[in-house]
């Protein structure tokens, strides 16, 4: 039998639509449940649906004003605050193109973003690093927005372009992925699939309001079924989660491995008379540590998703179909996954890369200006994901590794080109290779491999780095090194890399 999962089409999104009204749609409704609660030890924010709608639709409104044009692009430079949720669906509702970025990065890596894109303006806070020059709209600007009488939602085609994300490519260059409205209806899939999401469910996201992963599964989805999100503050600690968990019944917690790994570190039982279960994306959970919170939250489980920017997540374990151990989990229903080599689909037990079909809604459009590199991802009628995996008879994927050197740095995925790049010049280095290195059960780190005639004191090298690159893709780790490892063919082995570290740790 071919490893091929298909359970049938998902319903089909409908028309006219847009993304933002579909979130919003359960606001008039329940318009003084709060949608939204801003966590900190000693102080709650909270937003009601109604102000939440009322804040988005007057941006809206505000944005339109200034004269900006459906299909506009807006690039986003905000900060871990309620104004970026809010920016972000503002342009939507009225048929602009937001592009959401981590205020992690550093000016230079803003300054590649703008040459791409060439954004009709910036959303910025003073605070969060971006380039001089253009039209700016600060967040004064966007907070008296709100209170403008609110704009119509700009309904249409769900296959226009809604908004664009960044990804490092496996070139080194990252990619600007664009999104249609759709994109959004077909996470509807994940809402059983992997959350086992309703109504009365409290989910509360430990990822800031600016990561692409917050804003779909820690507000837009539990938003879209008249749900609660609740959002740690800035500055709230991980050892603080767990009191915040209890204090305000969340049912549902979502957050990438470490940051499950990180407070087991500090609590070995997790009081949540309200807990259901967890959730985890953006590296994979380990047995290990998945057992040891089922043991401290007195049998809670955490269920795994598998995705990707272009995608989002598409392979899961939820309630409803548990996964076996050691596998992620089932293709959601409605979508169809393959695993496949050069000559098509594989057999069940077999390795090949996950690939899924180009009918998928929740799949791109494209990457932004490169037309090449969108169509090298695909073969045929299949998006090519890059990771492998196994396919038993009953669904269940077993995840096999990458199929390049993409890194994986706190539920980031990082391309060690794009690092090596960004460090191309350090002084006194003749040459280099970066790789992720584990380092202690279920923790990897960057680290950067090195050529000079003397070694380079760490913190030369690591403020060099801060200057060029965010601080999630900066090296932990700096190896000297007599001479680089090569392949046969004289080019870099990251493998050699990973195993010299661990031969010589």
């Amino acid at each position: 039998m071919q490893a091929v999962f298909d359970e049938g089409a998902f319903a089909p999104c409908p028309t006219p639509f847009n993304l933002a009204a579909h979130v919003l749609a359960e606001a008039d409704r329940l318009a003084d449940k709060c949608a939204l609660a801003v966590l900190s030890p000693d102080h709650v924010e909270r937003w009601s649906f109604k102000a939440l709608k009322q804040a988005v639709l007057g941006t809206g409104a505000g944005l339109l004003a200034r004269g900006y044009q459906p299909g506009d692009i807006l690039l986003m430079r905000l900060g871990n605050t309620v104004d970026f949720p809010i920016a972000y669906l503002g342009a939507i509702a009225v048929g602009l193109v937001p592009v959401p970025t981590s205020a992690m990065l550093t000016e230079a890596e803003v300054a590649k973003m703008g040459t791409q894109l060439s954004p009709r303006a910036v959303l910025r806070d003073p605070a969060v690093a971006c380039p001089e020059g253009g039209e700016i709209v600060t967040t004064s600007e966007l907070a008296e927005m709100r209170t403008l009488a609110p704009a119509a939602y700009d309904m249409g085609d769900p296959e226009r372009l809604a908004y664009i994300i960044y990804t490092s490519g496996t070139s080194g260059t990252p990619r600007a992925v664009m999104h249609a409205h759709r994109a959004i209806w077909a996470r509807r899939m994940m809402h059983q699939g992997w959350y086992g999401l309703h109504q009365e469910d409290r989910l509360l996201h430990a990822g800031a309001f600016n990561w692409t992963f917050t804003l779909g599964t820690g507000l837009m989805d539990p938003w879209s079924v008249g749900a609660t999100a609740l959002i740690p503050a800035e500055g709230v600690a991980l050892d603080q989660l767990p009191k915040l968990l209890h204090d305000h019944e969340a049912t549902l917690f979502a957050a990438a491995p470490g940051v499950y790994r990180k407070i087991l570190q500090q609590h070995s039982t997790l009081d949540l008379p309200a807990f259901r279960h967890g959730m985890a994306a953006g590296e994979k959970l380990s047995e290990s540590l998945r057992a040891s919170w089922c043991k401290a939250t007195g049998g809670k489980k955490i269920y795994e998703a598998y995705g990707m920017s272009e995608c989002s997540t598409f392979i899961s374990a939820s309630p409803l179909r548990p996964a076996i151990e050691g596998s992620l989990g089932r293709p959601q229903r409605g979508r169809r996954v393959a695993i496949r080599n050069e000559h098509g689909a594989v057999k069940h037990g077999e390795e090949g890369e996950i690939c899924i079909h180009c009918t998928d809604p929740g799949l791109m459009l494209g990457y932004f200006g490169a037309a090449e590199a969108t169509a090298a991802r695909f073969t045929g009628d299949w998006f090519q994901t890059g990771d492998h995996g196994v396919m038993q008879p009953d669904g269940q994927i077993n995840y096999a590794g990458r199929g390049d050197d993409m890194m994986n740095a706190g539920g980031y995925r990082v391309s060690p080109l794009e690092v090596e790049a960004a460090l191309a010049d350090l002084p006194g280095v003749t040459a280099l290779g970066v790789t992720d290195v584990e380092v202690k059960a279920d923790t990897r780190l960057i680290a950067c491999f090195y050529t000079a005639a003397e070694p380079i004191e760490n913190d030369v090298l690591s403020n060099f780095a801060k200057e060029r690159l965010a601080q999630y893709k900066q090296p932990r780790i700096w190896v000297h090194l007599e001479a680089l490892p090569t392949n046969p063919n004289g080019k870099l082995s990251r493998k050699a890399l990973q195993a010299l570290y661990r031969n010589n740790r």
